[in-house]
């Protein structure tokens, strides 16, 4: 049976990207593969039995390879909100005292800049390349469709003579 690991998340960044390099001798010369990882904070919002607006923030730890690395690099910031498609990992380390640590990543495969908590806007960027920005909605300066100039509706005359209805 098939299965699916996709998650969409829309939050605000909680630190400045880190962004590494796997091979530092590679980077000198632009070979070397780029990662990029930081946290996004999501929050609900909801009412408890007494009518109480409580709020439920989750932080998620993102990593972004290659090309959103480097958009990582370069736009995103602490308080950036954006949007993110990637899926679920897991994996395990040994830290300093020999105990093995579990931790939970979103491997981003989409990322979206939505703006900024201060009001800033921020270039829409996707899959690590820059999507054409979409200008706010404006009404067009004529209506796409044209009502014809003509008179405004007759009905059709009665056919003229005997007409062969049984009625």
């Amino acid at each position: 049976m098939p299965s699916l690991n996709k998650v969409l998340l829309i939050g605000n960044v909680g630190r400045d990207p880190e962004v590494r390099y796997l091979d530092q001798g590679a980077a000198q010369n632009g070979q070397s593969t780029k990662v990029a990882t930081f946290t996004l904070a999501t929050t609900d919002r909801y009412r408890d039995r007494s009518g109480e607006v409580r709020e439920n923030t989750e932080w998620h730890n993102l990593v972004l390879w290659r090309q959103l690395a480097d958009l990582a690099e370069r736009y995103i910031r602490k308080g950036s909100q954006i949007y993110v498609e990637g899926r679920i990992r897991t994996r395990s380390y040994t830290d300093q005292q020999g105990m093995k640590k579990y931790m939970t990543e979103i491997v981003a495969d989409n990322v979206q800049l939505l703006g900024r908590r201060d009001g800033e806007g921020a270039p829409a960027m996707q899959g690590g390349y820059q999507a054409p920005a979409a200008p706010a909605y404006q009404a067009p300066a004529a209506p796409a469709y044209q009502p014809p100039q003509g008179p405004a509706y007759q009905a059709p005359a009665a056919p003229a003579g005997d007409d062969d209805l049984p009625f």
